[in-house]
């Protein structure tokens, strides 16, 4: 008898543990799928662009690390995407994935490519106030 309530005691245990393991696996899932990424990409380098900055933001969208993901084009990463057409071609992929991309207004002013910008679907706006309240408001910044 003592021993068949050993066994009962055990394999509650064990059932406890694995529970508890599926719902922290669950809860790591949900937090990742609910969390917030912004990319700020100032490199004018297509190698960064390539093989960093779009590949990491594409994937952490396509495979759910972050629920939303938010692209931020600044500086000379904005000259480099206007006259890119492989980069313009992954910008359209990254949208269609559901990646928010948007630009700085004031350099775009300076290069001259506003128009051109927003004609791939870029949301052209004033960034340091959107940045700031990404900053103060949970989301993790990642800056290539």
């Amino acid at each position: 008898m003592k021993s068949k309530k050993r066994t009962y005691l055990s394999l509650f245990v064990v059932l406890v543990f694995v529970c508890a393991f599926v719902q922290t696996a669950i809860t790591q899932e949900e937090k990742a799928a609910s969390g917030k990424l912004a990319v700020l990409w100032t490199s004018g380098d297509p190698d960064v662009a390539h093989n960093v900055a779009f590949m990491y933001a594409h994937t952490a969208k396509k495979v759910g690390w972050f629920g939303e993901v938010t692209l931020i084009v600044w500086g000379p990463s904005q000259r480099l995407l206007a006259g890119d057409k492989s980069l313009q071609d992954k910008l359209k992929a990254m949208q269609q994935d559901g990646i928010v991309v948007e630009a700085c207004v004031a350099c775009a002013m300076n290069y001259g490519i506003v128009e051109e910008l927003k004609a791939l679907g870029v949301s052209v706006r004033g960034m340091g106030l959107p940045l700031t309240d990404y900053l103060k408001n949970g989301w993790e910044i990642l800056t290539f």
